[in-house]
């Protein structure tokens, strides 16, 4: 049964996340159904990550076992085929071997936070960035930001309904540019809690408005109680922009 690796990009905002669930438009529901569509195979994929409700995707990454050994440019056009109506592409098919998981062989994971930071309210981007009409200072956001790289016990930035079994992580990048009217945060690690990324870009957005001050982030960062954390950015905004694998 050969295994076929997808590359994906969504817009977020029509699926009630990427999990299947049922009576409930999702990501993963609608790949599921193209993909047995064109083969008459009824699937379950692994994901690289479950993005929640109106998160996007440049970068998610899944697996999928096919009965038959169709070439990858078949199955990828096949699908996105019966995607036509959907908010969710194909980007790349490959054939992968049987021990590749798309979730399980990950070693790293790459988010973008898009904040759009000027008065007027988005007309192209709306429902793709978070709207924060007064001015940022990203420099302050990047000084609190430093504080949350490295090993910590992330339960601040942790969701109450999070399943991890442990609220340790490692965060390797937290990076704050500004690029034209928008301030991008960069997130990368191996893995992250539930609404991690999330809790700390509204923490960050907190600290360039001047609520807070860069040091805030850090007190907050060891209280390891939730209710110390900043207010939670909306999921516009949230993008997995990649999934690292070892060669």
């Amino acid at each position: 049964m050969p295994r076929y690796r997808l590359d994906i990009e969504y817009d977020g905002g029509p699926y009630n996340g990427f999990q299947a669930q049922d009576g409930q438009p999702t990501v993963q529901g609608a790949i599921e159904t193209a993909i047995h569509a064109f083969s008459g195979q009824t699937v379950r994929i692994a994901a690289a990550g479950r993005t929640d409700t109106g998160v996007h995707a440049t970068g998610q990454v899944a697996h999928v076992d096919l009965d038959k050994d169709w070439p990858a440019a078949t199955v990828m056009n096949a699908i996105n085929a019966h995607l036509v109506r959907e908010a969710v592409a194909v980007l790349d098919c490959i054939q992968v071997s049987d021990d590749f998981h798309a979730r399980f062989s990950a070693v790293g994971r790459k988010y973008l936070y898009r904040i759009l930071n000027r008065p007027g309210r988005p007309a192209l981007d709306q429902g793709r960035v978070w709207h924060v009409k007064r001015p940022l200072n990203a420099e302050a956001m990047q000084a609190g930001a430093n504080h949350l790289i490295g090993l910590h016990d992330f339960t601040t930035f942790r969701d109450v309904n999070c399943q991890s079994k442990s609220p340790e992580k490692t965060l390797d990048v937290a990076r704050v540019t500004r690029v034209g009217e928008e301030v991008h945060l960069v997130f990368e690690a191996r893995s992250f809690l539930h609404r991690q990324v999330r809790s700390m870009a509204g923490t960050l957005v907190e600290t360039g408005l001047g609520r807070w001050t860069p040091d805030d982030v850090k007190v907050a960062l060891d209280a390891r109680d939730r209710t110390a954390c900043g207010q939670v950015a909306p999921s516009d905004g949230l993008y997995l922009t990649g999934v690292v694998y070892e060669d």
